[in-house]
C-alpha cells in the first residue's frame, strides 16, 4: 500500500517547477501519453508552443496523481458519507474510520495529501496562466490553453473550499520568499474567484474537440461546473441559466447506466468532463492512476485493495427494482455483467461497481484498473441541478420533466419500477430530488458534500458524531500550519 507523504514541499510548489509530469514526447501524440520522469525548471521553459502543450499535458496528468484520485480524496470527499464504509480488512488503513466517525484530527496524513494534491495542480494551472500569454504561438490555441487552466484551477479550488472553508487563494506566482506563505482567504472571496475563472473559461473554450484532444475541458464543462458552484452558493437563478445553456449543447443520457462506467464507453454522450486515465503500453509509470485499484474487488487477480465500499444503508435505501442498485454495487458471490465471478466469501460483502474494470483487462506490471477514467461531470447532474433550481425558484412544473428523464433512463425497459414523481409540493419534490441525486450519483464522491450543502448533515450523519459548527469542514492539515510559520490558522473545534 502506498503511503501518502506528510511533508508539503511549499517552496518547490510555489516556485512552480514544471516537474514530474511534463512530456518530452512529440506533441502529435495524445495528451494522455505522459512521461513522468522528465523535469524542466520553469526558468528554462515556456519558450515555445510545444512547451505550452507540455505544460497543459502536465496539468491534466496531475489530476490522476495519488493525492488527487486515491486515498486522500476517498478520505476527504467520500468517507464521511452514509453511503460508504472503510472496506478492506479491519486492521488496514484504520484512519478512514476516523473520517467516517468524525474523530479525525489535524495530524492525519490524508488531509495533508489532499491539500498538497490540489495545490500542486493549481500551481500547474498558475504557471500556464502566467507564462503562456508571453509565448509567440497560435493565438487561438494560446487563449484556449489559458482557459483550460482557469477551469482546472477553479475545479481544484472548489474541492478545497468545500473541504476546508477558508483556504489560501494562490492565483499568482510568488515574486520572492516573502510571498511563499499566504494566510487563509475568506471563503466568499475564494468562491468569487472560482466563479470568475469559470466565466472566463466558458467565454473561450470550444464545445467539442477532435479525437486527439478528447478529455480537454469544454465550454459545457465550464458551464456545468459553474452551475455546481452556484448550487453550493444557492444562486438558483444562475444554476438554472447555466444548466439550461448546457442542455442545448447536444449532450444526452447514455442509455445503459451500468455500461456508462466501463472503460469501453469512456467519454460518451453523457460525459461532460472525465479525468483521463490510460494503460500506456510499456510505460507503467505513466499509467499511474490508482482510482480503480484502491476500490477494486479484494482478493482476486485484476481486482484491487477493496477500500471505500458501499454501506448496508445504501444497499437498503434504493427503491424496489431500481436497476441502479446492481449497477452501483458489486455483491459478494455475484457474476458481473462482464462475466467476472466474485468470490462468495471475502473481507467485504460489497464493492464499488462504478470504479470496476473487468478482470480480463488487467495487465501484469500495471496498477489494476489504471485505464478507468474518473467521471467528474455528467449530463444527469445537469438535469438534476436544473430540476432542483426550478423547484427552489417555485417552478415545480418545470422540474418534474427533468427528474423524469433521469428516472426513465434508470427504469429502462422495465416500466413496472420507478414510478413517475408527480408531486408539485415544493418540500416533497425537494426530497424526491435529493433522493434521486443519492441514487444516481452513489459512490461518485457527491453524497457527503451534497448532504452538507442541503443543510441535512446533523440529521443524516449525526448518529456517527457529526456536529454542527464544526464538521461542515475538515481540519486544516497541521503540517501546513507548521510550515506556514503561523500564517495559517485552524478551523474551529479542531
Amino acid at each position: 500500500m502506498k503511503n501518502s507523504k506528510n511533508l508539503f514541499m511549499r517552496k518547490a510548489l510555489v516556485l512552480g517547477l514544471i516537474a514530474s509530469t511534463i512530456s518530452i514526447q512529440s506533441c502529435k501524440k495524445s495528451f494522455l501519453d505522459v512521461n513522468p520522469a522528465q523535469n524542466t525548471a520553469a526558468t528554462q521553459f515556456f519558450k515555445t508552443q510545444d512547451d505550452a502543450t507540455k505544460a497543459v499535458n502536465a496539468m491534466y496528468a496531475n489530476l490522476h496523481e495519488w493525492n488527487n484520485i486515491a486515498f486522500a480524496p476517498i478520505a476527504v470527499e467520500s468517507m464521511g458519507s452514509d453511503d460508504v464504509e472503510k472496506g478492506s480488512t479491519a486492521s488496514d488503513a484504520t484512519f478512514f474510520n476516523d473520517y467516517h466517525n468524525f474523530t479525525i484530527t489535524a495530524g492525519d496524513a490524508q488531509l495533508g495529501g489532499f491539500w498538497k494534491g490540489q495545490y500542486q495542480t493549481i500551481n500547474f494551472a498558475n504557471q500556464i496562466i502566467t507564462n503562456v500569454p508571453g509565448i509567440s504561438m497560435d493565438e487561438s490555441l494560446k487563449a484556449r490553453y489559458v482557459a483550460e487552466a482557469k477551469f482546472i484551477r477553479a475545479y481544484e479550488f472548489f474541492r478545497l473550499v468545500r473541504a476546508f472553508g477558508d483556504v489560501p487563494l494562490r492565483i499568482t506566482l510568488p515574486k520572492d520568499a516573502s510571498e511563499y506563505n499566504l494566510p487563509r482567504t475568506p471563503k466568499d472571496q475564494v468562491w468569487a474567484q472560482i466563479e470568475k475563472d469559470l466565466t472566463d473559461a466558458a467565454a473561450v473554450l470550444p464545445q467539442s474537440y477532435s479525437a486527439v484532444d478528447i478529455g480537454h475541458v469544454t465550454k459545457g464543462a465550464a458551464l456545468t461546473m459553474h452551475a455546481k458552484v452556484a448550487m453550493y452558493l444557492k444562486k438558483w437563478t444562475d444554476v438554472n441559466t447555466y444548466t439550461t445553456a448546457v442542455m442545448g449543447m447536444g449532450y444526452s443520457l447514455y442509455p445503459d447506466y451500468e455500461q456508462m462506467f466501463r472503460t469501453t464507453h469512456k467519454n460518451n454522450q453523457e460525459s461532460i468532463f472525465e479525468i483521463q486515465c490510460n494503460l500506456i503500453p510499456n510505460n507503467p509509470p505513466a499509467s499511474n492512476s490508482q482510482y480503480s485499484q484502491v476500490q477494486g474487488v479484494r482478493g482476486v487477480t485484476g481486482g484491487g485493495w477493496g477500500f471505500n465500499v458501499p454501506s448496508p444503508e445504501l444497499a437498503a435505501a434504493y427503491e424496489t427494482g431500481d436497476p441502479r442498485r446492481d449497477a452501483t454495487i458489486i455483491f459478494r458471490g455475484e457474476t458481473t455483467p462482464e462475466g467476472d465471478k466474485i468470490p462468495a466469501t471475502g473481507d467485504n460483502p460489497m464493492y464499488n461497481q462504478k470504479s470496476y474494470v473487468p478482470f480480463a483487462q488487467f495487465v501484469s506490471g500495471f496498477n489494476e484498473g489504471c485505464q478507468q477514467n474518473k467521471i467528474v461531470l455528467r449530463y444527469a447532474d445537469v438535469l438534476l441541478m436544473n430540476a432542483e433550481a426550478n423547484n427552489e425558484l417555485g417552478n415545480s412544473g418545470a422540474a418534474l420533466p427533468l427528474l423524469e428523464q433521469v428516472r426513465a433512463r434508470a427504469r429502462g425497459v422495465n416500466a413496472g419500477v420507478l414510478p413517475k414523481v408527480t408531486t408539485t409540493d415544493q418540500a416533497a419534490l425537494r426530497t424526491a430530488i435529493y433522493n434521486e441525486r443519492r441514487f444516481e450519483f452513489a459512490m461518485e464522491f457527491e453524497r457527503y458534500f451534497d448532504v452538507i450543502r442541503q443543510g441535512r448533515a446533523t440529521a443524516v450523519f449525526g448518529s456517527r458524531g457529526w456536529k454542527t459548527g464544526k464538521n461542515e469542514v475538515w481540519p486544516i492539515p497541521q503540517t501546513e500550519i507548521d510550515l506556514s510559520g503561523g500564517a495559517l490558522t485552524q478551523n474551529p473545534g479542531y
